[in-house]
């Protein structure tokens, strides 16, 4: 099978799924695949923005239902027959000290930042089975590589993601399907930009934070974008059970 030679419609054809689409990184993803020619079905606990087109489907959910995830990949395939690339990336962050953190809190932290993916991969698998074929890329972290103070338990959440995208990618490996994921560091989403604006400078807080990211600048969502778009296309389709770190560097860092 040769790659994909056509640069403007590198998802052709494909139906991509891709959760936490309404905004952020997960925003980025889906619009830059609707640009490369992919229908895209959209999840997310949050509504879309008001006239966002980017998604042909889109459905309100909590990615640890697993019901009703099921059930939506049901309605994907139902629609369009197929189901080619999932993008894993809906999240939450959870940071507590370790001793003061509830129960429900811990299971809340594993049942999305770690079943939520599962859950996902497999309400997929049977239609790639089917297909004998199929991406999966999952959105880790930063978090999954080092251990960074103040993070409990999410970065044990993001160790355990890498972990199970490894181990699924092995499994899948001779059926046609690939398991992969992205780490990314800082990047200036909602959030982030929520964060700063929540300090008592938000413009030193911005200059201190590209301070300690070896470009001096912090990353984009649509730099993980273009990331995802790789490992979903053909281009890509002898990279499997990989992570891919998009943190500027700052992880090889000696501190």
């Amino acid at each position: 099978m040769s790659a994909v030679t056509d640069p403007a419609q590198r998802l052709a054809g494909k139906v991509a799924i891709v959760t936490g689409a309404a905004n952020g990184i997960g925003r980025a993803i889906a619009g830059l695949f609707q640009a490369h020619g992919a229908i895209v079905a959209g999840y997310d606990q949050a509504a879309p923005c008001a006239g966002d087109a980017v998604c042909a489907l889109f459905q309100q959910g909590d990615v640890s239902d697993a019901d009703a995830v099921a059930a939506f990949v049901e309605r994907v395939v139902a629609a369009h027959g197929q189901v080619d690339v999932l993008v894993s990336n809906a999240g939450m962050d959870v940071f507590s000290a370790p001793l003061e953190l509830s129960s429900l809190t811990w299971q809340r932290n594993l049942d999305v930042n770690l079943g939520g993916h599962w859950n996902f991969a497999r309400a997929v698998l049977p239609c790639m089975l089917a297909q004998g074929s199929g991406s999966v890329v999952n959105i880790a972290s930063v978090h999954g590589h080092r251990i960074i103070q103040g993070a409990f338990p999410y970065n044990v959440a993001k160790h355990a993601l890498i972990g199970l995208t490894k181990a699924l990618g092995l499994e899948y490996a001779d059926k046609g399907i690939r398991f992969n994921s992205i780490s990314p560091g800082l990047i200036l989403v909602d959030r982030i930009e929520r964060w700063f604006e929540s300090q008592p400078d938000p413009a030193q807080a911005r200059l201190d934070q590209a301070a300690l990211l070896p470009p001096k600048r912090i990353g984009e969502a649509s730099e993980v974008a273009q990331t995802a778009l790789f490992l979903a296309s053909d281009e890509a389709r002898f990279i499997n059970a990989a992570d891919i770190l998009i943190d500027g560097g700052r992880s090889q860092l000696y501190y």
